[in-house]
C-alpha cells in the first residue's frame, strides 16, 4: 500500500476535495489522506455542495490537523496553492497552483472541483509508477531510527550493520495499510534483532 498526503492550510477545501476524487478513482494499492497546518471548524460548505453534485459526500469529513507521523508514513505529498503559507512535508512533493475555495461564489467553486478532479486524474495517469517506486518515506523513518540504535549498539554492533538491519526490517513495513505504529514496531524488532548472535534481518540481506 502507497499513501499519498493532500496538504492545504485549512483542510477544509481543496485538499478534501483531492482526498476525496483519489480514493473514488485510484488503484486499491493507493490510498490517500489530507491535513491542513491550521485546520478550519468544518469542510466549507460550498465545497460539500459541489462535491455532492459529483457523488461524493464530505458532510461528515473535518478537517485534521498535518502532524508529524502523517508525514513520516507519506510517500507521495501535494501541497496545494498556498505558496510559502504550506507546511514543509518532509518527503516527494509537488505543488498545484489551485484557489482557495474559501469565500467564493458556488460557480467558482465548481470550476476549482472540476480543475483538483483534472489535477487528480493527471496524478493517476502519470505518477502511479513513481508513488509506487518511490523510497522517500522509507529513508525518513529510516534516518529517525538510527540515532536511538546507534546510542544502544555502540560498540557491540558496526554502523553498517545496525543501518542494514534497520533498513532491512522497515522494508517489511513498506506495503503496510496502517502505518501509525511503524515506527515503534520496527525499532522493536530491530532492537530483538541485533541483540541475537545472529541477526536474521542481516542474514536474509
Amino acid at each position: 500500500m502507497r499513501h499519498v498526503l493532500f496538504v492545504c492550510n485549512h483542510n477544509a477545501g481543496r485538499s478534501q476535495m483531492a482526498e476525496a476524487f483519489f480514493n473514488r478513482d485510484a488503484p486499491e494499492d493507493l490510498r490517500a489522506e489530507s491535513a491542513g497546518s491550521s485546520p478550519g471548524d468544518r469542510v466549507w460548505p460550498a465545497v460539500v455542495e459541489v462535491m455532492a453534485e459529483v457523488g461524493i459526500d464530505l458532510s461528515r469529513k473535518r478537517p485534521r490537523k498535518l502532524v508529524r507521523e502523517m508525514q513520516l508514513h507519506a510517500d507521495w505529498a501535494v501541497t496545494m496553492g498556498c505558496g510559502d503559507v504550506c507546511p514543509y512535508v518532509p518527503t516527494t512533493v509537488e505543488a498545484w497552483d489551485i484557489l482557495d475555495p474559501a469565500g467564493r461564489p458556488i460557480e467558482q467553486v465548481g470550476e476549482i472541483r472540476d480543475s483538483i478532479r483534472s489535477h487528480v486524474g493527471d496524478l493517476l495517469e502519470a505518477r502511479i509508477d513513481a508513488i509506487r517506486s518511490d523510497r522517500t518515506a522509507h529513508q525518513l523513518r529510516l534516518e529517525q531510527l538510527l540515532p536511538y540504535l546507534a546510542d544502544e549498539f555502540e560498540g557491540v554492533r558496526s554502523d553498517g550493520e545496525i543501518r542494514s538491519c534497520a533498513d532491512a526490517i522497515l522494508s517489511n513495513f513498506d506495503d503496510a495499510a496502517v502505518r501509525s505504529h511503524v515506527l515503534t514496531l520496527a525499532h522493536r524488532q530491530t532492537r530483538e534483532c541485533l541483540r541475537e548472535d545472529s541477526c536474521a534481518a542481516l542474514a536474509a540481506g
